[in-house]
């Protein structure tokens, strides 16, 4: 191995080529200018190529990243959705098992369990504990509008006139 030239001693020659070598052609300047010039062609080529290919990284970033933008939003929508889902159905069921038992829409509420038979236990226990409550009527029962008493104007007979003295209202009242 060659010894390394030291700059600092003055016995060694820097331009002397080292020991074991022979310098293989004398130097040409105008060579010398043609290499160092094509060398900086293709190092400014490299460059543009550098820059071309940075911008287009970043392009495809931008792509990507609003992609995955866009996915990670719709995966969070879909799962929001099937939350929503899975608590309407819980309730409904709840709500369902709470009719079937005649327990108030309140007492529906306090309903622990995930299955129709956890629900029905729970209501069943809620029940034995509080005891029922008075049965629902079913919906079709209960009438929806007051009923008047209506009369056809064209008739001839016209209605009694309605009472309006307070005295004489307060005589009809039964006393008890």
């Amino acid at each position: 191995m060659p010894e390394p030239i030291d700059p600092a001693d003055p016995n060694t020659d820097p331009a002397a080529p080292p020991e074991g070598g022979t310098d293989p052609e004398p130097f040409d300047e105008t060579r010398a200018l043609a290499k160092i010039h094509k060398a900086n062609q293709e190092a400014a080529g490299l460059r543009d190529r550098l820059k071309t290919a940075e911008e287009k990284a970043a392009r495809l970033d931008e792509l990507e990243n609003a992609n995955k933008s866009e996915q990670q939003r719709a995966q969070e929508a879909a799962a929001a959705l099937e939350q929503r889902a899975t608590a309407a159905e819980q309730r409904a069921l709840r709500l369902e098992v709470a009719a079937d038992k005649g327990l108030t829409p309140g007492q529906a509420k306090r309903l622990v369990g995930s299955t129709l038979e956890e629900l029905e236990a729970d209501a069943d226990e809620l029940l034995e504990t509080f005891g029922g409550t008075a049965p629902v009527a079913p919906a079709d029962s209960i009438p929806r509008r007051p009923t008047e008493r209506l009369r056809p104007g064209g008739s001839g007979t016209p209605a009694p006139p309605e009472e309006t003295d307070p005295r004489k209202l307060a005589a009809r009242v039964p006393r008890r």
